[in-house]
């Protein structure tokens, strides 16, 4: 029968990380403080979510792809003379060239990408090949931690999606000019499961590859990940609230597929289809990391409304992490380095 849910399981942690809070709170705040300069200019969407986007859009503020789209968008409007970069990272070129632009930069990366961004720097300098692992060449993250040192980087993709992007390098036969100085890093956002096991596959290639003793994938993936573990044993069906943009809100869905057999990724509870119900009593809840909480709540209100007796329960603890606000940076000095 359908309707006939009588337990709804929320994931803890689940929604908005430290970073996303940070990233979104830089661009309102910035929004709000310059706005007798003109409207605010994002470089790329702040975070993979099109409710925070399209929200921040009825504030004003414009996301664009390209440094030269703010050109462009000057001729037909006011802009405040300040770009704010997303928490995914960028190339340390757009930052230049943003700052030979004359703009103010307000730097909203990810410190946890940011600390992948200085691994990179360092082991290039240090003559070491860097096998970046990462789920699409396409991805920000991807092309932000590339752009530190391209001429020592070679892209790999995780195990599991090898042939899906032809830029990445299969880690079964990835070739490098110096096998004996090799170091891996990875994209923060993937599934630690299939980190390891593409780390493990390196390692067997590369036998003296290095592996940072501090774990690249951040913190948020990692206990959002482990929070459906929990969960999924008790659950006969597991929603994940994300975009099809957002790698860590993508990789619990597919978590969640393989423990459970039966999950759904969904950007909103529109999209939520009573078939999906049948004979099912339990259900699960997360949400990605970009995931406004609101979304995971309008989903409740559905079943709370479709099962009176409906009993709602919260698993697991709340994350305590907090990130500071980025500061402006003068465009000369930016350019200083």
């Amino acid at each position: 029968m359908k309707g006939m849910v009588e337990t709804l399981i929320l994931a803890r942690p689940r929604g908005f990380c430290a970073g996303v809070v940070m990233a979104i709170e830089a661009v309102e705040r910035a929004a709000e403080e310059l706005q007798d300069q003109g409207e605010l200019v994002v470089y790329h969407e702040i975070v993979h979510n099109r409710t925070v986007v399209e929200r921040l859009r009825a504030k004003g503020v414009h996301f664009v792809e390209e440094l030269k789209e703010v050109e462009a968008l000057r001729a037909s409007r006011p802009l405040a003379n300040t770009i704010v970069f997303s928490a995914h990272g960028h190339p340390p070129g757009v930052r230049k060239e943003a700052a030979q632009m004359g703009l103010t930069l307000l730097d909203a990366t990810c410190p946890l990408v940011t600390k992948v961004h200085t691994e990179a720097r360092r082991y290039a300098q240090e003559g070491y090949w860097i096998l970046l692992i990462g789920d699409s060449s396409e991805h920000q993250e991807i092309k932000g931690t590339y752009g530190e040192a391209p001429e020592r980087t070679i892209l790999v993709a995780v195990h599991t999606h090898v042939g899906k992007d032809p830029r990445l390098a299969d880690p079964r036969s990835v070739e490098v000019p110096d096998p004996e100085r090799v170091v891996v890093l990875t994209q923060t956002t993937l599934s630690v499961d299939d980190t390891l096991a593409t780390i493990a596959l390196l390692k067997e290639r590369f036998p003296n590859l290095v592996v940072p003793k501090r774990k690249d994938l951040c913190y948020a993936t990692q206990n959002r990940q482990e929070a459906v573990r929990r969960i999924a044993p008790k659950v006969d069906l597991f929603l994940v609230l994300t975009s099809p943009h957002s790698s860590n809100g993508m990789r619990l869905f597919e978590l969640a597929q393989r423990l459970v057999g039966r999950a759904h990724a969904i950007e909103s509870v529109q999209e939520l289809k009573e078939e999906w119900l049948q004979g099912v009593r339990r259900v699960g809840v997360t949400s990605a990391a970009s995931t406004p909480e609101d979304l995971v709540q309008e989903v409740v209100t559905y079943f709370r409304a479709r099962n009176p007796g409906l009993e709602v329960l919260e698993e697991g603890e709340p994350e305590e992490v907090a990130f500071r606000m980025p500061r402006p940076i003068p465009p000369e000095e930016a350019l200083r380095g």
